[in-house]
């Protein structure tokens, strides 16, 4: 039987790095998108996810058998307190209920770290760290999930939802942290950071794209963190992109004042994606951010 997958973000940061893995793992691969795109291998669909009755039109041309659910509020600054995290919320579940009445199989969502309090310092665990946003988009998500498992194992439908955590690469939005600290290097201009003793989990986008098809093939339900499992500080990833760059003297540590409430370590245990789901990131912190650093550049 054919795999048919329906990709919703196809076009976008995350989106475009599954469509590869996704084609290598056998599946037929459909994407929908705001705009067309052209990102072979994938068949696209225009359609806004918010929009339930263009939705089930795809749906019904498609017929998936497994639908990849990554499209969601992602503008940088403004989505963690976005008052459409709801309303992305309750799109998703009215997919998942259109899905099942198709016939879907497997249904499979992008979470986030911000679904689990960050008050600890050890390993977020999906089974032993308390679920406690201190977000409405980290609460939406987190809603999300809860009923989207409370749906699927009454509606027969297979669920998986991957927490995803501080992902970097092609494509990402300039205000986040890695470009943030590239593009004024690649300018000869000071990079102006904290003192960046916060401990991260960074993992190349390209890994989290093949993360999340291996989790979309498998059959491992629930919630799987999508990570790296190693902690680097930030003023070392910093440094790392100083010295790929060239340009050492122009990171600037404590530049910037500490937030009060920013956590000490948000890392990521990695324990079901390596042992239940069988996969891992593969890309090296050095590697990637200096692959990272050659995209922009290229970009002007």
């Amino acid at each position: 039987m054919t795999r048919r997958v329906l990709v919703t973000g196809a076009g976008g940061y995350v989106g475009r790095q599954t469509l590869a893995p996704l084609a290598s793992l056998g599946f037929e691969i459909h994407g929908v998108a705001r705009r067309a795109f052209d990102l072979p291998p994938c068949r696209c669909h225009v359609a806004d996810a918010l929009d339930a009755a263009a939705m089930s039109r795809v749906i019904a041309t498609v017929r998936p058998t497994h639908l990849l659910h990554l499209a969601w509020t992602t503008e940088h600054g403004k989505f963690w307190d976005d008052p459409a995290n709801p309303a992305w919320r309750d799109a998703t579940l009215a997919l998942l209920r259109e899905f099942a009445r198709a016939g879907g199989q497997r249904f499979v969502t992008a979470g986030s770290c911000a679904e689990y309090s960050w008050e600890g310092t050890g390993p977020l665990s999906e089974a032993r760290t308390p679920l406690r946003p201190a977000a409405p988009y980290g609460q939406a998500k987190l809603e999300t999930f809860q009923a989207a498992q409370a749906f699927s194992a009454e509606g027969g439908v297979s669920f998986a939802h991957g927490r995803l955590f501080f992902s970097y690469g092609p494509y990402e939005q300039r205000q986040r942290v890695v470009p943030s600290i590239i593009l004024p290097l690649l300018a000869s201009a000071p990079a102006r950071l904290t003192d960046g003793r916060q401990q991260r989990d960074f993992v190349d986008v390209r890994d989290v794209g093949r993360c999340l098809a291996a989790l979309l093939a498998s059959e491992v339900e629930g919630a799987v963190n999508i990570a790296s499992g190693s902690p680097v500080a930030i003023a070392e990833m910093a440094r790392m992109l100083a010295e790929i760059v060239g340009r050492p003297d122009l990171i600037q540590l404590g530049a910037l004042p500490a937030r009060a409430d920013d956590p000490p370590s948000i890392v990521a245990d990695v324990g079901r994606l390596t042992g239940e789901v069988n996969v891992s990131a593969e890309i090296r912190l050095e590697a990637g951010l200096a692959d990272a650093v050659r995209w922009w550049r290229a970009r002007g």
